[in-house]
């Protein structure tokens, strides 16, 4: 009878708490995903790469698991607590009837573990196929391929997920049965009051809200314009302000509610109600709605900067070149001898040199190059921050790199792009790619259409074409703020023969398409490292670009999704505490002749406005708050495409919105079950 009724009432509260009961298998599966992280396959890759990066990677998710442990452990308890106070007439009952407290106590133990264990068992398989999921698209969109892809199960991490989960479950129904125990037998027969607050006067909450929406106003200008990214100070002082900001509006949200519930002329059925029962919540709970809609901002946020700076570095750069050889203790010279002595020239489709080097014709290093006629036209364009930052940029350039252009061509026809025609007296500009943003690239390829006059050492130039960024070697480190591109006679000229030589290497495409690039590249390291021939590989590069997507798409995602569960249970257990303590209310309602259907709409709409309004707050503020994160945390040559990563930004919103339909999808069918109750004559006790 016993192990009857704990089955019973375990299968009851999962139907009446299926929104609570979802939460906690997302969690779970969240759990599992962010822990065997070092189990997936590119985590592997990345470990050979970067195992310094992986490392503090690795060393970080202990601590996302255990602050997000500790957020759901509030969440739960918070959950718990109205399960509880729900049943608090259940449990007076069973005490009448003669059941121990001790019994009550078992009782209810058994079914919080059996929810438990049922959720693990349904969360860690779907945890598993997601991960996988994860997994083999991750590898897929760097371009690894399948190959050599596993199944991996990771025992450590369905311990952790289980014993993280078991243990603030417990924590929570430990401190909930204990302050449920302590209260008399009466106490729990006997409904709790919904509890009052001080009202103030109309004008203030008026004043509130628009105080809040100055501080959020100037939250967003200080964050989008960069000064709250210049110090830690100004971004202390820009969090407090948005916070702040959002408190006000939600404390003054109101004011608002109980113009509408007056204004508008005829209001048919229930709707003045709804107005007068949502001004209640949000004077009740102002401070709950403001922190959900932070929680639903910041995860908006985490989504667009995860997938956007993730996007970016899995597709920032193109693959153009596969190894560098030489500049590390062997010559580009003695890395080829060596190449075409082994045999292993043959696995390459293209081989060959970049030469740069510095002006050795003169020792005055302070004058070697001139570009006065660039200055000037860059000092006399509109003043802005992209005009200004690149005029202070090129004040620093007199002793420039100079480029050989015969190589520059080879890497540019291995790239797809047009070549260097460079005529007599001509030149071109190269620039990292990286350090040049989009706006100030279009400054300087509007500049060098007039073909601008330059001195080199005495030499008159005309600077011609686009300004180059192609990387120039596989190797990241090395990057060319500004460098001139010149014919080789120049080159050999000016440089007298003091310059540094790099062997670029395109394996052969044949021999990728048999196998996969990270087979073939892997066996050439091998070769390469079997044959004593010191190189830099793409994939060492690529590792670091990997390190950026797993960390800013893996933790990003993971805690938005932390976020969003959080922010979206604790609302719908408010609004159904909200809306059983006011049982009495519809009951009247019904009395004076509300149907059920009338009242399942009525409280739709209570359910829309108490989802809307900190879901459209967070919408607003992530327009600014994703804009602010790109132009904070993205290099400068992605700020060019911010519209595109704002766009990115937009399809999340798009997610939310459908994350939310769900979540008020379930309220609706919980609170329309409740009201169904209601239409039962009820008992005298």
């Amino acid at each position: 009878m016993f192990y009857k009724m704990v089955m019973r009432n375990s299968r009851r509260s999962r139907k009446e708490n299926g929104l609570f009961f979802s939460s906690l298998l997302i969690s779970i599966v969240a759990f599992y995903v962010i822990l065997s992280l070092p189990r997936q396959d590119v985590m592997l890759f990345l470990e050979k790469m970067e195992s310094n990066a992986v490392d503090r990677l690795m060393g970080m998710i202990p601590v996302f698991f255990y602050v997000t442990l500790i957020l759901l452990f509030f969440l739960i308890y918070y959950a718990g607590s109205y399960q509880m106070d729900r049943r608090r007439h259940e449990f007076g009952v069973y005490l009448v009837m003669g059941m121990r407290r001790r019994k009550l106590f078992a009782m209810l133990f058994a079914e919080d573990l059996g929810g438990s264990l049922l959720a693990l068992a349904l969360g860690i398989p779907s945890a598993v196929l997601l991960s996988e999921l994860i997994s083999l698209v991750t590898a897929r969109l760097v371009g690894l391929g399948i190959i050599g892809h596993r199944f991996t199960f990771s025992p450590e991490a369905v311990l952790g997920t289980a014993a993280g989960f078991l243990i603030i479950k417990l924590a929570a129904f430990l401190l909930i049965s204990g302050r449920i125990a302590a209260q008399e037998t009466g106490a729990l027969l006997t409904d709790k009051p919904s509890g009052t607050k001080r009202q103030l006067p109309l004008p203030v909450y008026w004043a509130a809200a628009f105080l809040g929406v100055v501080l959020l106003g100037t939250a967003y200008g200080t964050a989008i314009s960069g000064i709250s990214w210049e110090n830690a100070k100004a971004m202390g002082l820009t969090l407090l302000t948005g916070l702040a900001g959002t408190g006000l509006f939600f404390f003054g949200l109101r004011a608002l509610l109980g113009f509408l519930a007056i204004a508008g002329g005829k209001r048919r059925g229930l709707e003045v109600f709804d107005y007068r029962q949502l001004q209640e919540q949000v004077i009740l709970r102002s401070n709950t709605l403001a922190v959900s809609s932070l929680l639903m901002l910041a995860a908006l946020c985490c989504f667009g900067a995860g997938v956007g700076v993730a996007g970016f570095y899995g597709s920032g750069e193109r693959h153009v070149l596969d190894y560098t050889f030489g500049g590390k203790g062997m010559s580009a010279e003695e890395c080829g001898e060596i190449l075409e002595e082994t045999g292993l020239d043959a696995w390459f489709s293209e081989l060959f040199e970049i030469r740069l080097g510095y002006i050795r014709t003169t020792d005055d290093h302070e004058n070697a190059f001139c570009m006065d006629s660039i200055m000037t036209e860059v000092s006399q364009l509109e003043k802005s921050r992209e005009q200004e930052i690149l005029l202070n940029n090129l004040s620093y350039v007199s002793y420039p790199y100079l480029i050989a252009v015969s190589g520059y061509n080879r890497l540019l026809a291995a790239a797809g792009n047009p070549l260097l025609e460079l005529g007599e007296g001509e030149a071109a500009v190269y620039m990292d790619g990286e350090s040049l943003s989009y706006q100030r690239k279009v400054i300087m390829d509007h500049i060098l259409k007039g073909r601008p006059e330059v001195v080199l050492d005495g030499t008159v130039l005309h600077l011609t074409g686009e300004v180059q960024t192609e990387n120039l070697v596989t190797d990241r480190v090395i990057r060319l703020s500004f460098a001139v591109i010149v014919p080789d006679a120049l080159y050999e000229y000016y440089t007298q023969g003091d310059g540094s030589i790099y062997l670029n290497g395109i394996l052969d495409k044949v021999l990728c398409e048999e196998t996969s690039l990270m087979n073939a590249v892997g066996e050439m390291n091998d070769r390469l490292d079997d044959a004593g021939i010191p190189y830099e590989g793409y994939l060492q590069n690529m590792g670091r670009q990997l390190f950026f997507l797993v960390a800013a798409g893996y933790i990003t995602i993971y805690l938005a999704v932390i976020f969003l569960i959080i922010a979206n249970t604790v609302l719908g257990v408010q609004f159904l505490m909200a809306q059983r303590k006011s049982g009495r209310r519809y009951r009247t309602l019904i009395r004076l002749g509300a149907s059920h259907q009338m009242l399942c709409r009525s409280a739709g709409r209570q359910i829309g406005w108490y989802f809307g309004i900190p879901t459209l707050v967070a919408v607003c503020s992530s327009f600014f708050g994703i804009r602010a994160l790109f132009s904070g945390l993205l290099p400068t040559i992605v700020r060019g495409s911010i519209l595109e990563m704002m766009q990115i930004g937009a399809s999340m919103i798009f997610v939310l919105f459908v994350i939310e339909s769900v979540y008020v999808a379930a309220m609706k069918r919980s609170s329309n079950r409740y009201l169904l109750s209601l239409m039962v004559p009820e008992r005298e006790e």
